[in-house]
C-alpha cells in the first residue's frame, strides 16, 4: 500500500495535482495496448494506487524525491497513446503525468533546433515549428494527440522514416533535460551522447523533462495514391519510388484487402494493391511517370495541409492496424524489418498463412538504407499461432520487433543495451522508474 506519509508530503508540493478517483486510477493505468491480446491479458489487472500532475520541473523533483525515500514504484506517462504498455505500472505504485509540462522553450532560427518541454503535443510543437519554416522529422500517426516526450520515450520511428530512419540514429535527439532518481535527485542537462541511454528506453532510466531536437525545412508535402495492377506491382514500385531521387515523406504499401477496410474519405473507389505517398510538389511528375511505367494509375489528392484530418498519415503506420481493429478487434498486429528481395518472403507467408495475414508494408531509411518494413494485420488465433507465425518470420530472414512483449529489449532488438542498463543503475540504483520494463536491469 502507498505509505501515508508519501500522499501527505504530495498533497504539500505546490504545482502538482494528486488524482486519486478510481475512474482516474484506472484510465491512467492503461495506454494502448489493447492491439495484443498477450497484453490484454497480462495487463489487465495493473493499475496505480496514486496519480499526480506535475506543472513544474521543480515539482517533478519533489514526487521524485518522495518516492525515492518511501520506495515507492514511479510510471511515467505522456497520452497514453502507446501500444506496448510502455506506461502502465506493473508494480502499482505512483503514475506521474507529464503533460503539464508542454512549453516551447526556444527554436534556434539559424538551426532549427527546438528546445520543447516533454508533455507538448507534437501537433503544437509542429504547429509552433511552422511559423519559422521548419517541421518535424519524425513523427507517429497519432501525432495529434501525442507527445513529444513520450515519442522519444516509447517509440522508434513512422512517418518521415522513409526519408529521416529511426529515432535512436544519430542527430535527431541533441540533448535532454532529466530529473535523477536518485536519493537527492538532480535535474541534468545531458548532450546528444549521454543522452542516447534514454531514447527508447520507456522511462525507466531517468524521468525526460526537456528535449532538444534537429528538426527539418518545411516542406508543401503532396498526397498521393497509386492503385496498382497487382501486388508485385506494388511492392516493386514502392522500392523504385523509395530509390528514386525524390523528397519521400511517407510510402505505405496496401493489399487490396485492406484497402477494402479502410475508411473511403475521398479517396479513389477501386479494389486494386495501393501506394500512399506523401512527396515533395517537384517529385509528383517522377511519381507519375514511375505509375504509368508499370501500368499503374496515380491519383493527386493535392497538398497534405489542405485535407484537415482525413490525409494519408491517418491511414499510415499503426493507424493502420487501429481502423480495422475498429472494425473487427480480432485483428492484431506484428512489426518488422522485412529480408531482401522482399516479395519472396511475403509470398511464402502469404501462401500458409492466407487470410489470417493482411500486408501492410512501410518504406525506412535503415542504418543510411531505404528498406521496406511491415506491419501485416494478423487475425488473432491464439499465442501459439502467433508465436509460429513469428517463427516463420524469422526462419524467412525476418528481423521481428515485437509488439506483444513488455520489455524494452523484447520489443527490439533482442538484446540487452549495456548502456541503458548502465543508466539505469546511475539515476535510478534502487530500480523504481517504470520496474519490469527493462529487462536486462536488476538491483
Amino acid at each position: 500500500m502507498l505509505p501515508d506519509a508519501l500522499r501527505t508530503e504530495l498533497a504539500a508540493v505546490p504545482d502538482l495535482r494528486l488524482l486519486t478517483q478510481p475512474d482516474d486510477l484506472e484510465r491512467f493505468s492503461r495506454d494502448a495496448y489493447d492491439y495484443s491480446p498477450v497484453l490484454q491479458q497480462r495487463l489487465a489487472q495493473c493499475r496505480a494506487e496514486l496519480v499526480v500532475r506535475p506543472e513544474t520541473v521543480d515539482a517533478v523533483v519533489r514526487v521524485a524525491a518522495g518516492c525515492r525515500q518511501h520506495g515507492v514504484p514511479l510510471t511515467l506517462r505522456g497520452s497514453g497513446t502507446g501500444n506496448y504498455g510502455q506506461s502502465v505500472p506493473l508494480e502499482s505504485g505512483v503514475v506521474m503525468l507529464m503533460s503539464q509540462l508542454r512549453a516551447v522553450r526556444s527554436i534556434d532560427q539559424s538551426s532549427g533546433v527546438v528546445t520543447v518541454e516533454c508533455g507538448c503535443l507534437m501537433k503544437d510543437l509542429n504547429r509552433e515549428l511552422a511559423r519559422v519554416g521548419r517541421q518535424l522529422r519524425l513523427m507517429p500517426s497519432t501525432w495529434r494527440s501525442a507527445t513529444i516526450g513520450g515519442f522519444i520515450a516509447g517509440g522508434s520511428g513512422g512517418i518521415g522514416s522513409v526519408r529521416w530512419g529511426f529515432l535512436r540514429d544519430p542527430g535527431h535527439l541533441l540533448g535532454l533535460e532529466v530529473v535523477t532518481m536518485e536519493q537527492q535527485p538532480r535535474v541534468l542537462q545531458l548532450e546528444a551522447g549521454d543522452a542516447e541511454a534514454l531514447n527508447h528506453a520507456y522511462g525507466t532510466n531517468g524521468i525526460i523533462t526537456a528535449l532538444r531536437l534537429a528538426t527539418a525545412t518545411s516542406v508543401d508535402w503532396q498526397e498521393l495514391v497509386v492503385d496498382c495492377p497487382d501486388w508485385r506491382t506494388a511492392v516493386d514500385l514502392a522500392r523504385r519510388c523509395t530509390s528514386a531521387a525524390i523528397d519521400l515523406h511517407l510510402c505505405t504499401v496496401l493489399e487490396a484487402a485492406v484497402v477494402e477496410l479502410l475508411p473511403k474519405w475521398d479517396l479513389p473507389q477501386r479494389r486494386s494493391d495501393r501506394l500512399l505517398l506523401s512527396v515533395a510538389p517537384d517529385a509528383v511528375s517522377t511519381v507519375q511517370r514511375l505509375a504509368s511505367a508499370v501500368g499503374a494509375e496515380m491519383t493527386h489528392l493535392g497538398a497534405e495541409a489542405d485535407r484537415h484530418g482525413s490525409g494519408l498519415r491517418e491511414l499510415s503506420w499503426n493507424h493502420t492496424t487501429l481502423h480495422l481493429r475498429q472494425r473487427d478487434p480480432a485483428w492484431t498486429y506484428l512489426q518488422m524489418l522485412l529480408p531482401q528481395p522482399e516479395i519472396n518472403c511475403l509470398e511464402t507467408l502469404k501462401q500458409t498463412w492466407g487470410d489470417d495475414l493482411l500486408w501492410h508494408l512501410e518504406g525506412v531509411r535503415q542504418q543510411g538504407v531505404q528498406r521496406l518494413a511491415s506491419l501485416p494485420l494478423v487475425r488473432w488465433r491464439g499465442a501459439e499461432a502467433l508465436e509460429q507465425l513469428m517463427q516463420h518470420c524469422r526462419d524467412l530472414g525476418a528481423l521481428i520487433f515485437n509488439p506483444h512483449v513488455l520489455t524494452v529489449e523484447g520489443g527490439g532488438l533482442g538484446v540487452v543495451d549495456g548502456d541503458q542498463v548502465a543508466t539505469k543503475h546511475r539515476y535510478d540504483p534502487a530500480g523504481l522508474l517504470n520496474p519490469g520494463k527493462l529487462g536486462g536491469f536488476s538491483n
